[in-house]
């Protein structure tokens, strides 16, 4: 499943106002996040409407996380951003297979693996720091090749 940039853009958003919990201005967060402050604004607009920012004009205001939103599983958020939409449309225009195919099934049925696997992370465990440093690579360093000298040995 590919995610809109919208989405992207708002999950990025909720993990930097999870981060530190602190008020950020949409100007701020436009500009952490290099994107046009016009698109930003309805980035936050549209987290505000589905409930996960609160925001306050003027002097002072900003942007916070709503309370309990840290707890809200992944899965949940991308589903309130993207939407009810399928990875697929077979209506518009119609598709000729659309009798007899089994793909808009599977890929529903995928769809929704996608987003039980999501919900298996809360937005907070993102936000936070890992305890440990993270590997830059999984696989073992490769035998450093032995110098001349040491070939004749």
């Amino acid at each position: 499943m590919h995610l809109t940039q919208s989405t992207d853009l708002g999950l990025r958003v909720l993990m930097l106002l999870a981060a530190r919990n602190e008020r950020r201005s949409a100007a701020e967060l436009a500009e952490r996040l290099r994107v046009p402050p016009q698109h930003m604004a309805k980035i936050v607009q549209r987290l505000r409407r589905a409930g996960f920012v609160r925001t306050t004009r003027g002097r002072g205001g900003g942007v916070v996380l709503a309370d309990g939103v840290t707890e809200t599983p992944v899965g949940e958020i991308v589903r309130e951003l993207e939407g009810p939409g399928e990875a697929v449309e077979c209506d518009s225009p119609p598709c000729p297979l659309r009798g007899g195919c089994r793909l808009r099934g599977a890929l529903r049925t995928a769809q929704e693996a996608f987003l039980a696997s999501l919900n298996q992370v809360r937005l907070g465990e993102l936000a936070t720091d890992p305890l440990e440093p993270v590997p830059l690579s999984l696989t073992r360093p490769a035998p450093a090749a032995a110098s001349p000298a040491e070939e004749g040995l």
